[in-house]
């Protein structure tokens, strides 16, 4: 490898000085390295270009963004876990510099996950092109600042599906499976699945279910309500709709690539640890 990008928590202190030492570690292997907080996504887009790898510092959220730095490029990413859960990351820090020679030398497999397209579409009151965002874990639809419901109408594939009376709805992929979708009662599925997860947040009357669908998959959310509500991709990517707006939820077109050196058979056995808050 010959470049590599460090992004990192802005908030947590250890995390810019894990950063220090693996950027002085790594330049005194001769490889190139550049740091950015991964709070700013536009500087980490604007070097990625010819970066071989990523490494995240932080948690699952960091993660989260340092995807939305890379995609659509195929960089894959390797997370160090300074957070809580970790489910995407791959090393804790106290392991960084002692596992990353393996990974320089060509070591480890790349775990490839799916992502979802969402296109915002234009409305009368915010004419112009529509807007296309990735999303590594979901993209969700909700309330605003007003504490009411949101009618959200639904459809898959072009056939209508119901109306939504909820605190908002979930697209969520299989990685996304074990976040807010996990939170809001949906099913947990394995990393590798390329289905789409589809469920509302506390319905009020309506559908209550939880859908899995295809891969293949492609599914409209319309706002059909008088007060704003919100647009969240991957929860911290947060845009207001009117009534009216619709956003188009597809499978992504790029794919979110890590570099991993643990055994591939380890979800599993990790899985109960991590919900439950164990090391």
């Amino acid at each position: 490898m010959n470049k590599i990008g460090i992004v990192y928590h802005p908030m947590i202190k250890a995390a810019y000085s894990l950063a220090k030492d693996l950027d002085e570690f790594l330049s005194s292997e001769g490889v190139s390295v550049w740091l950015c907080s991964a709070w700013d996504g536009e500087e980490a887009r604007a070097q990625v270009d010819g970066t071989d790898l990523i490494l995240s510092i932080g948690g699952d959220g960091t993660i989260l963004r340092a995807v939305q730095a890379v995609v659509p490029h195929p960089i894959p990413i390797t997370g160090i876990n300074l957070g809580r859960l970790g489910f995407m990351t791959e090393l804790d820090a106290d392991e960084a510099v002692t596992k990353l020679p393996a990974l320089l030398a060509g070591e480890g497999w790349i775990d490839e996950r799916a992502t979802l397209e969402a296109e915002l579409l234009a409305t009368e009151e915010e004419p112009g092109s529509p807007r296309v965002f990735y999303a590594l874990n979901d993209v969700v639809v909700s309330r605003g600042a007003i504490a009411r419901v949101v009618y959200v109408d639904a459809s898959v594939d072009g056939e209508p599906l119901t109306t939504y009376k909820a605190d908002g709805v979930i697209v969520a992929t299989a990685t996304g499976s074990t976040g807010y979708s996990l939170a809001a009662g949906g099913p947990i599925l394995h990393p590798q699945a390329k289905e789409v997860l589809l469920l509302p947040i506390v319905p009020h009357l309506s559908s209550a279910y939880t859908l899995v669908l295809p891969s293949t998959a492609v599914v409209k959310l319309r706002i059909s309500s008088a007060h704003q509500a919100i647009l969240s991709i991957d929860g911290h990517m947060n845009l207001p709709l009117s009534s009216g707006a619709g956003v188009i939820v597809k499978p992504g077109s790029s794919k979110a690539r890590f570099l991993r050196i643990r055994p591939q058979d380890t979800f599993y056995r990790s899985l109960e640890q991590k919900l439950k808050g164990k090391d």
